[in-house]
């Protein structure tokens, strides 16, 4: 709180005709925590000193202006005072643990049973960690069984062999810091990986390792954003990483729209009028977000799709940025995943020499599902290499990271070969893993979409569904009343009644009037069809209660 009173009456409209020039002379700062007084011409400061009255500390300064005193009070606020707050943390939202999962939460607290299909976490939901790579973590988070002369009773040799190999490695085991790009030998076996994966050269030194891909996702941003007036083109429904990210950072969100009538397909000449809008109203678009295969959507994009948003950046001049993280998890036969780097090299010169690229994956998705490892990586392509130093010098900040998920990420590249000890155990682990999910991903999709009004494309890749819910009349005017989004209103329902957690499709971007939800598709198979008999008999008794004959949401 700011009082401005002129002494010695301490009256505020006394000299009134001096305020214009006053306040000239005067700059309160709009958040009212601080203040600053510029002193010239006539104005002469007479005191500052600080008081405390009732346990709140005030500012106090008094100052004359053409022959007259005044006095500026300023309370002292704490520096984090949630209205003292950076606003762009205040700005930023992250759905996927908002609202809905702080509610599942209590409820939890409260002994209810909750299905947390929010987030694609999926040893949370029951999936198995995988042995070999466990065995080999296990031993370098304890070498000292490795001199134990029963240790090959225990763990395999070949797993026995390679925690050797990545102990090597380190300059002290998985205690002491790596290089901050990761392990120069874990970043060759990248490279080998994606080579194998797309049939051209990766440089080692173009990879870094991260803490998961989300850090790597954070750090290019905060390189690519200068300011609110850089744009950053991201799908709409997109991975609230993306916009938190891009609010954080103080940058713009420039959405483009998926088509969900064309299964959830990208229009390049939607992204070029989204391009234009944004340039209209003074923002430089500077880098592109794919995430293939989608989340939320889960759609996979072809190669002629992808060739096209090369070429939309070629022309554009922007960085794209692939998020390439569930390209084990796919569920159909017709559009096989496909790398961006892969096509960006079969398109030849001058797209492969000049567009710039940076991918990302994960040791979280596909069959590993090691999400709390925070295991990940980014490769770039045609990336300066004075800028390759500057992403350096930022990566050093924070040292180091996560040794132990460097080497899950080393064991995901590089896994047991045919004729390994271990490989038979790992095929048949992880082959069951995905057929599972490929299964549940049906068992997901047809129970949507028996569901009254309730209509939702299946799931071709990733770990989730997004259904679209055709909210009636009755519960769009119910949620207006309690004050809620209609989908928070339908999952907050659906959660209350079922123990279902899911996150409302507006955390992550909807056409105006479609209303969604996000679930995974990672609860247990033989779990899958109770949960799915729970949501419709709930749906349908929603939709029910709240019809009416004006028809529905969906446009």
């Amino acid at each position: 709180m700011i009082g401005l009173t002129s002494d010695p009456n301490l009256c505020q409209t006394h000299n009134c005709n001096l305020l214009p020039k006053l306040f000239y002379n005067l700059f309160i700062c709009s958040k009212v925590t601080h203040f600053r007084v510029s002193i010239h011409n006539s104005s002469r400061l007479l005191s500052s000193c600080f008081c405390c009255r009732n346990v709140r500390l005030f500012r106090v300064t008094r100052f004359e202006f053409e022959g007259v005193a005044f006095k500026c009070e300023e309370e002292i606020k704490m520096a984090l005072e949630y209205e003292s707050l950076n606003e762009n943390v205040k700005k930023c939202q992250y759905a996927v643990r908002g609202e809905l999962y702080l509610r599942a939460s209590e409820l939890q607290k409260e002994g209810k049973k909750i299905i947390f299909t929010n987030v694609g976490n999926p040893h949370a939901l029951g999936q198995k960690p995988l042995t070999f790579p466990r065995q080999v973590v296990a031993l370098c988070q304890a070498p000292f069984l490795l001199d134990d002369p029963n240790v090959g009773m225990i763990f395999p040799a070949d797993a026995i062999a390679r925690a050797k190999h990545y102990l090597s490695l380190t300059s002290g085991g998985l205690g002491a810091y790596s290089d901050s790009r990761g392990l120069p030998g874990v970043r060759k076996e990248v490279a080998e990986f994606i080579q194998r994966r797309d049939g051209y050269p990766s440089d080692p030194e173009l990879i870094f390792l991260t803490d998961g891909a989300s850090k790597g996702v954070m750090q290019i941003l905060n390189c690519v954003i200068r300011g609110e007036g850089d744009g950053i083109l991201v799908p709409v429904p997109q991975y609230p990483l993306y916009s938190a990210t891009i609010s954080l950072l103080g940058g713009s969100l420039v959405p483009y729209y998926l088509d969900e009538s064309e299964n959830w397909g990208l229009d390049v000449n939607n992204l070029r009028q989204s391009v234009a809008q944004a340039r209209s109203q003074g923002i430089s678009v500077r880098a592109m977000v794919i995430i293939n295969p989608g989340n939320p959507t889960g759609q996979c994009l072809s190669e002629a799709n992808l060739r096209e948003i090369l070429r939309f950046c070629y022309s554009e001049k922007l960085v794209l940025l692939g998020d390439e993280v569930y390209q084990q998890n796919i569920y159909q036969d017709e559009r096989p995943f496909i790398s961006s780097k892969k096509v960006l090299m079969d398109m030849g010169s001058p797209f492969s020499k000049e567009v710039q690229l940076v991918s990302f994956h994960t040791v979280s998705k596909g069959y590993w599902g090691e999400c709390g490892q925070r295991g990940g990586y980014f490769e770039m392509t045609n990336i300066p290499p004075r800028v390759v130093e500057e992403i350096y010098k930022v990566a050093s900040i924070a040292l180091s990271p996560n040794v132990s998920a460097q080497i899950f990420m080393g064991l995901m590249v590089s896994p047991p070969k045919p004729g390994d000890i271990s490989y038979d155990q790992f095929a048949r682990e992880s082959k069951g893993i995905l057929e599972s999910l490929r299964r549940r991903a049906r068992i997901m999709t047809d129970g949507f979409n028996s569901c009254k009004n309730v209509v939702c494309n299946f799931t071709e890749g990733a770990m989730y569904s997004f259904p679209q819910i055709r909210l009636p009349p009755g519960a769009l005017q119910a949620a207006k009343q309690a004050g809620k989004v209609p989908d928070v209103f339908y999952c907050l329902k659906l959660l209350e009644a079922t123990g279902i957690s899911t996150v409302p499709g507006s955390g992550f971007g909807q056409k105006e009037g479609v209303f969604h939800l996000r679930t995974t598709i990672l609860p247990a198979e033989e779990e899958m069809p109770e949960i799915m008999d729970s949501f419709k008999k709930f749906n349908d008794e929603f939709m029910t209660q709240y019809e009416n004959s004006f028809g529905y949401s969906r446009i």
